[in-house]
């Protein structure tokens, strides 16, 4: 007695064919045409709030610094001599200050202000994924010369500006 196994034919039907594999190729190559662009654009209007709310919480803690000291961070006060680099404006921007911005690691009753960032580093810029500062004494702050763009932030410790140092997002 023959068991009830399909024969030949019967099992060749059990599979797709070409064309069916084809169509759903195609199908599957329409879908992510039009759904990898929009993953794309997300991803860049993802940067760009993060620049902005960097730069928000930035420009709040050059202000309040400014507020409280009358002048915006440039030497650290440690008689360094240090002024006007980056180094100084971070540990004035993360250590506790004095009325005359002289840093101290603790707070006491002459260093009260401060500090004004959480981290001892600068952000990392989301567009370019770097974290340097760059300080400018100007007045006002140029963008990157020579369409170079080497990211991080720039700062402009005459006039309290601070930007991305990007050309294409130095008007923000």
């Amino acid at each position: 007695m023959r068991a009830n196994r399909p024969n030949f034919r019967q099992q060749l039907r059990r599979g797709f064919t070409l064309v069916e594999l084809l169509i759903v190729v195609i199908i599957l190559a329409i879908l992510a045409a039009i759904v990898v662009p929009q993953f794309i654009a997300s991803t860049q209007d993802a940067a760009e709030a993060a620049v902005d709310t960097n730069l928000r919480n930035l420009r709040a803690a050059v202000d309040l610094y400014y507020q409280q000291h009358g002048e915006y961070p440039s030497d650290n006060g440690d008689g360094s001599n240090a002024a006007d680099s980056a180094a100084a404006f971070l540990t004035q921007m993360t250590q506790f200050t004095d009325a005359d911005g002289a840093v101290s690691a603790t707070k006491d009753a002459t260093h009260r202000f401060g500090p004004y960032l959480r981290r001892s580093s600068m952000p990392v810029d989301p567009v370019m994924k770097v974290s340097t500062l760059v300080i400018a004494t100007t007045g006002t702050l140029p963008v990157p010369a020579d369409g170079g763009d080497p990211g991080g932030w720039k700062f402009d410790n005459q006039a309290g500006q601070i930007i991305l140092n990007h050309s294409a997002y130095a008007t923000r």
